[in-house]
């Protein structure tokens, strides 16, 4: 059965960085989609980053965060620096087939907090 497993979240003071790993088994990932959602509380969950020719970034996020995969080893990695209180949320890792518009694969999710 396909499974993704997140890792890498924590506690980090404002300013300071987290690499979260998803670590993709069951079923081969490559010519997926892959992407990082998160959700604060009180919020709707949403994208992140994601990849897969090209790499897409939230405005939020675009210059401190970076997506990157491993096809040889199934894994996605998302790269955060200068995080910010606002950052905290459950950090989902998700993927799709190219070819549907909607995620069918989701992980259990990571909790980030960023203190201030």
């Amino acid at each position: 059965q396909a499974q993704l497993v997140e890792s890498g979240g924590g506690l980090v003071q404002a300013g300071g960085s987290l690499r979260l790993s998803c670590a993709a088994s069951g079923r081969t990932f490559r010519g997926y989609v892959m992407a990082w959602f998160r959700q604060a509380p009180g919020k709707e969950r949403e994208l992140v980053a994601r990849v897969f020719i090209t790499t897409y970034y939230a405005d939020s996020v675009n210059g401190r965060f970076t997506i990157s995969r491993d096809n040889a080893k199934s894994t996605v990695f998302l790269q955060m620096n200068n995080l910010k209180p606002e950052d905290s949320g459950v950090y989902y890792c998700a993927a799709r087939p190219s070819s549907l518009n909607e995620f069918n694969y989701w992980g259990q999710g990571t909790q980030v907090t960023v203190s201030s």
